[in-house]
């Protein structure tokens, strides 16, 4: 517990991902240092516990940085010299030094082996009270004031002094409550990592049908992905979806969500190259019926459904199919339409594209440059990645970097 009218080193505020390993990292580096964190919920690591399905993706296997800062739409080009410092196995390191043993699954995602979010969150409770860092829970900051020693904080659970600050918030909404932290340049945060909902409908019943590798575009732009796609009863979900969210994330925000999704089924394969397998089909398997010989490893009941679009009878034969179905069967198969109205939030781990410029930000400490000894870590700042770890690595990296400086 806090202790009221007390006076700080620093004062974390947020305790989610990147307020407690900054916390905590600023404390290894100094041992003499008071901390306390505030958190304004009854909750902490609350993004931590539904990350991954409940099993919390901590990173991802890219232990280079140039490679890892390209998973971000938004912070790629500041994030390449920061991972220089602090990086994906550096986290995985550190938490192994805890004692929590890591795995890395097929995709590069890194989870405890215990497949538990709770075991994160039990490391960082157990080295914050290893470290003696304060916590204090329901304690929502109001105001903060410029004071001789640094900082004076108006929180719902009194004032508190403090020389240093990390914000660390998840969000930047708060900041419109910290007086003239109002000012601080904000680029406007908008939704990265969703779903996307098909006005149509013409898919819904074939729900929980998933192409392992397909290409999805926006119509009219360069925006395409290309990996799983599942079909869901609001529209469309799964990694390529989820990664062209974030990547398009301000143009679709820009035509309020309303836009055309063109969808190949195969992957990648061209429109001549397809053309090219249909003829051959036609020449050497023309009794063959359609209907009941999916290509390129499309779904059975998907197949069925691209056919029935194409408007191709079920006994129709490979030899006998118009050319009118033909063109038809094409269009459906590489550039397959989804009229998109709407998006759904991607599971729980909502994240936004937007925040405290980063413009205005000592990269090298993570510290204000219109503000001096108030820092910035994680979601509050304007980075946001793809999904797959890259949220929680920009949070570790950022937190990092303040914690180092925080603590010289």
């Amino acid at each position: 517990m806090a202790r009221e009218n007390a006076s700080y080193d620093l004062v974390v505020i947020g305790g989610g991902a990147a307020g407690f390993f900054g916390a905590i990292t600023a404390a290894e580096m100094n041992p003499n240092i008071s901390i306390l964190i505030l958190e304004k919920t009854t909750k902490l690591l609350s993004k931590v516990r539904v990350s991954g399905g409940g099993r919390c993706n901590v990173t991802h296997h890219c232990f280079e940085s140039t490679p890892l800062s390209k998973h971000y739409p938004r912070g790629s080009k500041e994030l390449k010299s920061l991972f220089r410092k602090f990086q994906a196995k550096d986290i995985v390191d550190w938490f192994e030094s805890k004692g929590v043993r890591l795995k890395t699954e097929e995709d590069g995602r890194i989870f405890p082996v215990t497949n538990n979010s709770q075991t994160i969150i039990d490391c960082f409770l157990r080295e914050a009270e290893q470290h003696q860092i304060e916590i204090k829970l329901q304690s929502e900051v109001k105001e903060i004031n410029p004071d001789k020693n640094g900082f004076i904080l108006d929180s719902s659970s009194g004032k508190i002094s403090t020389r240093k600050i990390l914000i660390a918030t998840g969000g930047y909404n708060s900041l419109q409550n910290y007086g003239w932290l109002k000012s601080m340049p904000i680029i406007n945060p908008i939704p990265s990592l969703f779903t996307f909902n098909d006005s149509d409908k013409k898919f819904k019943d074939l729900m929980g049908v998933a192409v392992k590798e397909a290409e999805i575009k926006i119509a009219g732009t360069k925006f395409s992905e290309t990996g799983p796609i599942l079909i869901t009863h609001w529209g469309l979900s799964g990694p390529a979806v989820i990664k062209l969210s974030a990547w398009a994330a301000e143009y679709l925000y820009e035509k309020h969500y309303t836009f055309t999704a063109l969808v190949n089924w195969t992957g990648q394969i061209s429109e001549e190259s397809l053309r090219k397998d249909l003829q051959e089909l036609n020449i050497h398997h023309g009794r063959q019926k359609i209907n009941n010989n999916p290509l390129y490893k499309i779904p059975s009941r998907l197949w069925t459904r691209l056919c029935e679009l194409a408007e191709i009878d079920n006994n129709r034969t490979w030899a006998e199919l118009p050319r009118k179905n033909l063109n038809r069967l094409v269009e459906f198969i590489i550039r397959c339409p989804f009229e998109i109205k709407g998006k759904t939030t991607f599971k729980e781990e909502f994240v936004t594209c937007g925040g405290v410029d980063l413009k205005s930000i000592d990269l090298d400490a993570m510290e204000s440059k219109l503000v001096k000894g108030i820092y910035f870590a994680g979601e509050v700042l304007n980075i946001d990645g793809e999904t797959g770890g890259f949220n929680f690595q920009a949070a570790w990296t950022t937190a990092y970097l303040a914690a180092k400086a925080i603590s010289e």
